[in-house]
């Protein structure tokens, strides 16, 4: 039982890591653009999650190593797109492992949060933004009160800013009103 457990939280981690540092890498090529602002936070919380498991049940936790094993889309409308299909995944990985954890609650429990967001708040943002940017040639860029197409913004524009500790990327922000 513990080895299914084992399982079942490395490639949850191992998804979320891989998701972070996909955006995170998006981010840095097309700057601070909707919803992947949001999204790459989001994916922080999500491993900050899941790390007391690994903790509370003894499973070492494995190294993210994703920034050197994922490409970044062309353009922002394939990176939507690509959130679009790696959330569908995400919401049935976590199905798939949540028959892995029986007997575990409180895995369950995180596992069913990280499930919810990935469908009812990822999922969604990614769909809004293949939408607009296949109805505009313009990238939703964080500035200046409205974006390129004319919607209101709710913050100013703004840079991403990596934090490193020991060498290794530990942390993405946006950091507004420059």
């Amino acid at each position: 039982m513990l080895e299914n457990l084992k399982i079942a939280l490395t490639e949850a981690i191992e998804d979320e890591y891989k998701a972070r540092a996909t955006y995170r890498l998006i981010l840095n090529k097309f700057g601070a653009i909707r919803p992947f602002v949001n999204i790459v936070e989001s994916e922080e919380r999500h491993i900050q999650a899941l790390m007391p498991l690994f903790s509370k049940y003894g499973i070492a936790l494995p190294e993210d190593n994703w920034v050197q094993r994922v490409e970044v889309p062309a353009s922002v409308q394939e990176a939507c797109q690509a959130g679009v299909q790696a959330e569908i995944k995400n919401a049935q990985m976590y199905q798939r492992l949540l028959d892995l954890t029986q007997g575990y609650p409180d895995v369950q429990r995180v596992f069913l949060n990280l499930q919810s967001a990935s469908q009812n708040n990822h999922l969604p943002a990614f769909q809004r933004g293949a939408e607009r940017r296949l109805s505009s040639p313009f990238p939703v860029i964080l500035g200046g009160g409205h974006n390129l197409i004319g919607e209101e913004e709710d913050t100013d524009r703004g840079e991403v800013v990596d934090t490193k500790e020991g060498g290794k990327l530990t942390k993405t922000r946006i950091v507004t009103g420059l």
